[in-house]
């Protein structure tokens, strides 16, 4: 099986947290570390999203929870706005920046959950192939409309009919806002501080910013496109 690997650093003061994801190069989807006694709040129905299609009889962990049990395990403990060098290293690509820890687990969290074998986070894989780390709001409004547009270009190449009113994109990311705060219940029986908490309560911006931007004919971004209309 080909993978390949993203790394996260963390330096706070003098101590290094350093969290590698390995993505099964196919798949997009994040080798499932292992335990012999997994933490209670990884389990399905822990806090489960209202939505969740998936049984537990046949999964009886969260897939989300369980591929974030080794961040928590060495994150957990970190505050918000504690300042940290944060180095992100893709099989292409070196990342640094001097930010928040909230900011750089925001960014890590959204990549542990693209990764991850929940039906709600497929659309996500593929712009995890090509992570961007501390992306603003405009970069992940760009970048989610762009994956979504290209996704129907290959649904109309396969005939079928292609969204290009964005009203799947649009439910996509409403579904995200339900996910993002059944995580959050679960985050905070897991963490003995707020950074990961507070990190989910970001990408939820995120993911309201989306809808709102469908709804408003993306004029946030038209912009951008001035001078190939002119």
């Amino acid at each position: 099986m080909d993978t390949f690997r993203i790394t996260y650093r963390f330096v706070v003061g003098t101590e290094a947290k350093l969290f590698d994801l390995d993505l099964n190069a196919d798949t997009l989807l994040q080798i499932e570390p292992s335990y012999d006694q997994w933490p209670a709040w990884t389990r399905l129905d822990y806090h489960r999203c209202p939505h969740c299609p998936l049984s537990g009889d046949i999964t009886p962990r969260c897939p989300v929870a369980a591929n974030l049990v080794p961040l928590i395990q060495q994150c957990g403990d970190l505050e918000s706005h504690q300042l940290s060098r944060i180095e992100v290293e893709t099989p292409n690509r070196y990342y640094a920046a001097e930010s928040s820890v909230q900011r750089g687990l925001s960014s890590l969290l959204g990549l542990v959950m693209a990764t991850s074998a929940c039906p709600d986070m497929t659309f996500l894989r593929p712009m995890a192939r090509f992570h961007l780390p501390f992306a603003s709001d405009e970069e992940t409004a760009y970048r989610a409309v762009s994956s979504y547009l290209l996704f129907q270009y290959f649904e109309a190449k396969a005939g079928k009919e292609a969204d290009l009113s964005l009203a799947g994109l649009r439910a996509i990311y409403k579904r995200l806002q339900t996910v993002n705060r059944a995580f959050a219940q679960r985050l905070r029986a897991a963490c003995a501080e707020d950074a990961a908490v507070n990190a989910i309560v970001q990408l939820d911006l995120f993911a309201k910013d989306i809808p709102y931007s469908i709804d408003e004919g993306l004029d946030d971004l038209e912009y951008l496109f001035h001078a190939a209309t002119d």
